[in-house]
């Protein structure tokens, strides 16, 4: 899991972030374990109580549980990971609408290109 951190987020969010991808994307499911704190500490090279505060977050938004003496494993609750992955792919489409919008591309503009850019690549498919 190695990763360049960025200054402007603090590093616990990042990492929280990155676990919370992973486990979107299926590569933790619901129930698997996670590393533990020192592991994870380790293979990202920062300081155990910051893994620490991202597993805690996690454990406040839901998204894992801790059992005393086992670890921290992945919630079984499949309707909040579904949530939160729809949440996370709302939030990469009003960074991309943003970052167009920016560009000087009207609302319409973008429809287009995206549509365009959709039919090419059913084109290649086939």
């Amino acid at each position: 899991m190695s990763h360049t951190f960025q200054h402007s987020q603090p590093i616990y969010t990042q990492i929280m972030d990155i676990f919370i991808q992973r486990i979107c994307r299926g590569e933790l499911r619901p129930g698997d374990k996670l590393p533990s704190v020192r592991d994870s500490a380790v293979e990202v090279g920062v300081n155990p109580n910051t893994i620490q505060r991202s597993y805690m977050e996690m454990e406040r938004r839901g998204v894992v549980e801790t059992k005393r003496g086992q670890g921290t494993f992945v919630t079984t609750d499949i309707e909040l990971l579904e949530h939160l992955r729809q949440e996370l792919a709302r939030n990469q489409i009003l960074l991309f609408l943003q970052s167009m919008k920016q560009l000087g591309y009207s609302s319409h503009d973008i429809m287009n290109m995206i549509n365009c850019s959709m039919h090419t690549k059913e084109d290649t498919k086939s």
